[in-house]
Order: structure tokens, then C-alpha cells, then sequence
């Protein structure tokens, strides 16, 4: 390795300690922003759902950590790591992520300014990361029982948002485009709390309210079948959107259980199923 990587995963290693000495869960990144140790179950002819649960290195997002030991042991394992990615969703902060992209052409910030004025919310005094093509990364902290899911371009043209199961590149990560940086002024704050408005905008939009009888009937089963399909990273994300729309349509409370158990059987747990079953009951004005 070059004497300049060298640097760079030491840079980028020190970066990461000290993000996780705020309470941020932190990952090795390779120059392409990617992770950086790839998935020990790359070679499996049908490799099941694993979030790390094998014990070895190599989960994407879900090996983050805060623990410095840990955080250590991922960049020893990975010595080509020149930055590192920083989960979303995750406490104490539960970071939401959003990013202005200036590569597609369009003024994702004039975008994101028209929101607010239609909105009705302004984003406060908060962290912001500037990145090597130009763009920003707003920091924001959501609420702890929302899960906010990642999208792209569906706020507005060139806003894109990380939350659960997302990343964002941490200042002084090194990559092939150059290096990520705190914006003057900005490292020091703390994740400002999400506000209100543009929360609702970051989560899947409400359905119509449609009074449905007591059984659940076909629009039911459908949900289940949408939980059952979701692919690793999708799990919570659909089950939360499954459960809000079947609280929206008055199903809610007579689905809980067919939800949990497909939810089950896409891997999460039956506390982790109902919590994010809750989450959705509460969001929609409905109690749990």
C-alpha cells in the first residue's frame, strides 16, 4: 500500500473514533464510498438473510459500531479503508441524512428552500458536510419510534434521504472524487431534531381513508404478502409503511398479529415487529 492510503485509512480511522465518541455508529469505507470488507456470504449458492448474526465481518451498515475496540477491529480487517460511512436510524440520535445533490443538474437547495416556505418549517442550526463535487449533507435527528426509510429524488429532484438501514460519508473520508468536510461553523453542533413537517414529508404518504369492515379481507392480505417480500434492509421500512396503511384503512388492530408473523418470517423478531407495528399506530393517531 502506498504511503498516501497508509495516511488516509489512519485519517480515516482517527475520524471515525472521534464520531464515535459523540454517540455515532461507524463503518469502513472504501474510495468508491462503498464498504469496504465485502459480504462473507458472497460465494453462498443461497445465502439467507444475515445482519452480522454469523459473527464474522463484512454486514455493510449493519457491522457499525461506537465501540472503539470495535471500530479498530473493522479497520484492521480492512487496511485499504481510506473513509467511513456513519449509520442513519440508529440511537442516540437516530440521524436522518439529507443529501443536495448538485450532479444532476438541478438547485436541490432552492428545491429544499420551497419545501420549507410551502411547509411551513425551517431547518435549524445544525451539522453539514460538504462534499467533494460541491453538494451538502444535512444532519438531522429523528424521532427514536419513527423509522424514517431511505429514498432518492422522491422529496424533490437531487434530495436524496438516508435513514434506517442507510449510511452517510463522514467528514474527512478520502474518496476517488476528493474529501468530505464539516462546513465552517457546523462540526461542533449536534444532529438538530427533524422538524415536524418535513418528518411527514420524509415518510411514505398516507393513503385515503377508506372505512373497511372488520375483516381484512383481500387489502390485508396484501400487506402481508408486502411484508413477506421484503429483501434484507427492506424489512422494517415495509412493515412500518404496511402497518400505517392498515391503520389508515381501520384494519390495524385485527392485522397486528398476521403482521408480526410475516414480519417473523423475513427474519425480525417478534419485539422488533411489534415495536415498529407500534410506531405505525401512533404515527397515524391510533393506539398501539
Amino acid at each position: 500500500m502506498a504511503t498516501t492510503d497508509r495516511q488516509a485509512t489512519t485519517l480515516a480511522l482517527a475520524h471515525a473514533l472521534s464520531a464515535a465518541e459523540r454517540g455515532l455508529a461507524v463503518l469502513p469505507l472504501s474510495r468508491t464510498k462503498l464498504p469496504a470488507l465485502r459480504s462473507p456470504h458472497r460465494d453462498d449458492p443461497d445465502p439467507s438473510p444475515c445482519h452480522g448474526e454469523c459473527g464474522r465481518l463484512g454486514h455493510g451498515v449493519y457491522d457499525a459500531s461506537s465501540d472503539p475496540a470495535r471500530i479498530r477491529e473493522l479497520f484492521a480487517a480492512a487496511p485499504w479503508a481510506t473513509g467511513y460511512g456513519i449509520a442513519c436510524g440508529l440511537p442516540p440520535h437516530h440521524l436522518i441524512g439529507i443529501d443536495l445533490d448538485v450532479k444532476t443538474g438541478t438547485d436541490s437547495s432552492a428545491a429544499l428552500r420551497e419545501l420549507a416556505l410551502r411547509h411551513l418549517f425551517t431547518i435549524p442550526p445544525t451539522v453539514v458536510v460538504v462534499t467533494p463535487s460541491g453538494g451538502r449533507h444535512l444532519w438531522l435527528s429523528g424521532p427514536p419510534d419513527v423509522v424514517v426509510p431511505n429514498s432518492a429524488g422522491r422529496l424533490a429532484p437531487g434530495i436524496d434521504i438516508r435513514g434506517a438501514g442507510g449510511y452517510l460519508v463522514g467528514p474527512g473520508s478520502r474518496t476517488g472524487q476528493g474529501v468530505y468536510a464539516a462546513a465552517p461553523g457546523t462540526a461542533h453542533l449536534t444532529p438538530a431534531p427533524c422538524p415536524r413537517s418535513l418528518l411527514r414529508l420524509l415518510l411514505p404518504p398516507p393513503r385515503a381513508h377508506h372505512p373497511t369492515p372488520p375483516a381484512t379481507g383481500g387489502h390485508g392480505q396484501g400487506l402481508v404478502q408486502f411484508v413477506l417480500a421484503a429483501h434484507e434492509g427492506q424489512r422494517n421500512t415495509r412493515l412500518f409503511w404496511a402497518a400505517c396503511r392498515a391503520y389508515e384503512d381501520g384494519i390495524g388492530p385485527a392485522l397486528v398479529d398476521a403482521l408480526v408473523d410475516a414480519a417473523r418470517g423475513t427474519g425480525l423478531s417478534e419485539r422488533e415487529a411489534r415495536a415498529t407495528i407500534a410506531s405505525a399506530a401512533r404515527l397515524t393517531g391510533h393506539r398501539p
